[in-house]
């Protein structure tokens, strides 16, 4: 069955979701005195339940980690691209259905209200969800190609990992920060071209608008067409002269787009470090702590391109402009809600502060992008900022 036929399977079945159906109305609706029709509650209170476990509204905190590989990688948005996009999507759902499976007792005593202990979603429904989603999110990443597959079958691993046992125990603020980290290699290594053994990046896969090699490269000012066929563009290179490490020229995809995933996996650990005490509050070190990661992981990311041009050598004015507005924007959504949690650890600020650093996500991902040279697709994932605050007064993200 194909994985997007399977996940269409699961989520429509009633049986299968587990979710109870709420109790019929009773009164009469609307001028005319008609009852509403029947199971349109029951459908409404079963959706609600379901959006409600998956955390839809953290949904749109994950494309951008794709988009954000392509650019570091020096390749265009394509077909794998959106395959990365689906997978990633698959794989984070799995990963919040078998969190709250696998906190369903703790649940059940600090946030009674969960879709699990309150009864409106069945343990077993929300382990089978976590499984299908699993097999539909490699399903799609074996779609991009082996390089891909192999990275979304790590962070796989990494997640069903964090969820049943590392959670709880020093090692899952560093388990999560893999997890993001490899899903932006994910986007990355996803290829719409990749046959049985092909990497993308490497000589014979050249990308769209790349020229093929006529010599050795030369450095930022060389012509275009002496850049070596299939390596990575040179803008996430020219970060490094900025102090921003960089992989080797030439080098495969997954090593080019390594620095962005791992400032994307750093604010990941700091955001998981704080919501270890989201139940109960209490901390004022672990807030002020990530504060002050957050406000470094923005000097490094506007610092590796606002001095640095094209590598023909002309001004990126688009990049000078939009990088620092994206930077910005990231500081003001993580930093505020951190130093209100951390002059006053209280359990709402402190929850307000994890949604905060996870919704920050996204403009990260977009300074990303326009560092890696890729201002354009820093604006679309910038889109997706209004969509996630507006679900977010719906669906809490944590």
């Amino acid at each position: 069955m194909r994985p997007l036929r399977l996940l269409a399977a699961v989520t429509a079945s009633p049986r299968l979701l587990g979710a109870r159906p709420a109790a019929p109305l009773n009164s009469l609706s609307g001028a005319g005195g008609t009852a509403p029709a029947p199971g349109r509650p029951a459908t409404r209170a079963r959706l609600g339940a379901w959006a409600e476990l998956l955390r839809v509204s953290a949904l749109f905190t994950v494309p951008g980690d794709a988009l954000a590989g392509a650019a570091a990688a020096g390749r265009r948005p394509d077909r794998g691209t959106v395959l990365a996009v689906g997978a990633s999507l698959c794989l984070y759902e799995a990963g919040m259905a078998l969190n709250d499976w696998a906190d369903r007792e703790e649940d059940a005593v600090d946030r009674p209200h969960r879709p699990i202990p309150s009864g409106r979603v069945t343990p077993g429904a929300a382990l089978t969800a976590a499984g299908a989603l699993t097999a539909a999110g490699l399903a799609l990443a074996s779609r991009a190609g082996r390089p891909a597959l192999a990275v979304a079958s790590g962070l796989a691993a990494t997640v069903w990992a964090y969820d049943l046992h590392l959670k709880h125990t020093k090692l899952g603020p560093a388990a999560m920060a893999t997890a993001r980290t490899l899903d932006l290699l994910l986007g990355a290594t996803a290829d719409a071209g990749a046959g049985p053994g092909t990497t993308p990046g490497t000589p014979g896969t050249p990308r769209p608008g790349r020229v093929p090699a006529t010599g050795p490269a030369t450095g930022p000012g060389s012509a275009k067409g002496t850049w070596p066929a299939g390596a990575p563009s040179a803008r996430p290179a020219s970060a490094a002269a900025q102090g921003v490490p960089r992989a080797p020229a030439g080098s495969p995809a997954p090593l080019a787009a390594l620095p962005a995933a791992l400032l994307l996996g750093a604010h990941t650990y700091a955001v998981t470090s704080v919501s270890r005490h989201e139940a109960h509050g209490g901390s004022t070190v672990v807030p002020l702590a990530a504060l002050a990661g957050v406000a470094g992981l923005g000097a490094v990311v506007v610092r590796g391109r606002l001095t640095q041009g094209e590598p023909t050598g002309r001004p990126a004015t688009a990049e000078r402009l939009l990088l620092p507005a994206f930077v910005g924007a990231y500081l003001r959504t993580s930093a505020v809600p951190l130093l209100h949690a951390g002059l006053n650890p209280s359990p709402p600020l402190t929850q307000r502060a994890v949604g905060g650093g996870i919704r920050a996500m996204i403009p990260l991902q977009a300074a990303l992008a326009a560092r890696a040279g890729a201002p354009i697709g820093g604006l679309a994932v910038m889109g997706l900022v209004p969509l996630a605050r507006a679900l977010a007064r719906k669906v809490s993200p944590t």
